[in-house]
């Protein structure tokens, strides 16, 4: 598999390449997606930045960010430091 494929459903991403980013087992990245701790968001270029895609993975604090061409191919790769967009739990209740 490539790091990164394109297909009518969308994008697919090598639960490796995550987990490098995010210092986890790759076989933990799906469970963690599932529970909404891995979040993601896929915005399509346009402009002079058509053909092109950004994909932005958050976990805890950390943030992955790739630019991938039409094919998949990557162009740019970022990791940075993030707010962590965690989804707030209703069954806890915060500290006072």
């Amino acid at each position: 598999m490539k790091q990164v494929e394109i297909n009518e459903s969308g994008f697919v991403v090598d639960a490796t390449l995550l987990a490098e980013a995010f210092a986890l087992e790759p076989g933990d990245v799906q469970g963690l997606m599932r529970k909404g701790e891995i979040t993601s968001l896929s915005e399509t270029g346009v402009g002079e930045d058509a053909g092109r895609a950004r994909l932005t993975f958050h976990y805890g604090d950390r943030a992955l960010r790739l630019v991938v061409d039409q094919t998949g191919a990557i162009l740019k790769r970022t990791s940075f430091t993030a707010k962590s967009r965690t989804p707030a739990r209703a069954d806890i209740a915060p500290e006072v």
